[in-house]
């Protein structure tokens, strides 16, 4: 039985890569099932995602022989098995549409993860947790206490193995160590468009201006707050009728789709990050 794999890489663009790559499966059995790839002409960088069968070689005998590869280019590369869920902890505070949204489409078989835990400065949502199966951790937050929260719930997504995190509407900032600690696998979803209403309560801030669309953007946390590469966007019409808590109303189902796209990309091994921004092989 063939084991699957994804192959993502980066590295200085160059004649022949593309060959390189096909080349060096081919001569350890890989069968190339999917393939994409981006010149990105201002940074002077190649990216590709490859998915490819194999069943010559075990994934660390893989990983291997992928090293010796990639010096010459100077890639940059990451080799994952498509058979294992993404595992993966999510944080929330009191607003559950986007945490519903993933756990629901997570049973449905709609993402590929393996949500291991679910940690939130309030109670409200243990039981929706336990209607689940899945660990929650209550961790009430105050400026005093949030060194000392921090350093529990990193405890928990290292002891759970956790490749992604994802703030569902986790309306805390996160430290500077802690966006560090988490770099390049923690994902937020903020309630506007960015680079539009950054920082709280978004709506009244474009309520305030009259918009006529409204936002939402899932993008990598980073130490800036809501500067962090962008990996999805969406909008919803709005008009001079509508109040706060109609836009914050029309606006919770456009969170959620769109985190959920950028949790799902994220969790096959699609975004790839480049600089302040991504490549996205959908």
């Amino acid at each position: 039985m063939n084991h699957a794999y994804v192959l993502t890489l980066s590295c200085p663009d160059r004649p022949g890569i593309v060959h390189a790559v096909s080349g060096f499966l081919l001569e350890h059995g890989g069968n190339i099932e999917e393939a994409a790839q981006y010149n990105d002409h201002d940074t002077g960088l190649f990216f590709m995602r490859v998915q490819f069968a194999c069943d010559q070689h075990t994934h660390d005998d893989l990983k291997t022989q992928l090293r010796f590869f990639a010096e010459p280019f100077k890639m940059q590369w990451k080799l994952h098995a498509t058979t294992q869920p993404m595992r993966t902890v999510i944080l929330v505070s009191k607003e559950g549409h986007c945490l519903n949204d993933l756990l629901f489409r997570w049973r449905s078989g709609l993402l590929h993860l393996d949500i291991a835990a679910i940690i939130s400065n309030h109670r409200e949502f243990y039981q929706l947790a336990a209607s689940y199966n899945v660990p929650f951790h209550h961790l009430p937050m105050t400026a005093a206490t949030k060194a000392q929260v921090e350093a529990r719930q990193f405890e928990i997504i290292e002891a759970e193995g956790a490749e992604l995190v994802v703030l569902a509407r986790y309306m805390q900032i996160l430290s500077d160590d802690m966006c560090r600690k988490l770099a390049g696998r923690a994902i937020n979803i903020h309630h506007s468009f960015l680079p539009s209403f950054k920082g709280a309560k978004p709506y009244y801030q474009a309520h305030d201006r009259g918009v006529k669309l409204i936002g939402a953007t899932a993008h990598y946390v980073t130490a800036d707050l809501d500067e962090g590469p962008i990996i999805e966007q969406d909008v919803a019409r709005a008009d001079h009728s509508k109040t706060v808590e109609d836009l914050t109303a029309m606006g919770r189902d456009t969170e959620s789709q769109v985190l959920a796209r950028a949790v799902k990309w994220h969790s096959e091994h699609r975004v790839l990050l480049n600089g302040h921004k991504t490549v996205i092989f959908k």
